[in-house]
């Protein structure tokens, strides 16, 4: 079982800013996104803690608060950018040192994040009746999200190569 005390600082930190910042990614798919998506950051972590998701490596990870600040950025695009390489980072340092199923509950905790931000509000509509639960902008997030952790795809859709 792979621990954080098996990583350096810097490396934990990358590992530790992941899923946060792929949360912050489906917020600005959008140009801006709301108060209540940065909340379901927070409440996913909240979440996570109670049901003890995974293995030891997950709840260490768990016990790490998140921090992430949109105004150490100086674009959105910045933000895109920036965070997918954090995660592809993470993503490279877990595969040397973690065990696959440690690299899978990472990947899937990383998407758990991004999809309950992308799913905390409609978009379009009026008054909130009519709208779509996810927007195209967040779902290609979501996407780019998936591929760069080397996700598994949702059944049903393409695989680009």
């Amino acid at each position: 079982m792979t621990k954080k005390a098996d990583f350096n600082a810097e490396e934990w930190e990358t590992i530790v800013e992941g899923p946060p910042i792929a949360g912050m990614i489906v917020v600005v798919a959008e140009k801006g996104g709301t108060f209540r998506e940065a909340l379901k950051v927070g409440q996913a972590y909240e979440d996570a803690r109670k049901i003890h998701i995974g293995p030891e490596l997950i709840n260490e990870l768990l016990d790490s608060t998140p921090s992430p600040d949109p105004r150490g950025y100086e674009s959105i695009e910045e933000v895109h950018d920036k965070g997918l390489e954090v995660l592809r980072t993470a993503i490279s340092i877990l595969s040397v040192k973690a065990t696959e199923e440690e690299l899978d509950a990472y990947r899937g905790f990383v998407m758990g994040i991004a999809e309950r931000v992308a799913h905390a509000h409609k978009t379009g509509g009026f008054l909130g009746i009519g709208g779509h639960k996810i927007s195209d902008k967040e779902q290609l997030a979501m996407d780019e999200i998936r591929k760069v952790i080397g996700a598994h795809e949702i059944p049903g859709e393409d695989e680009e190569e």
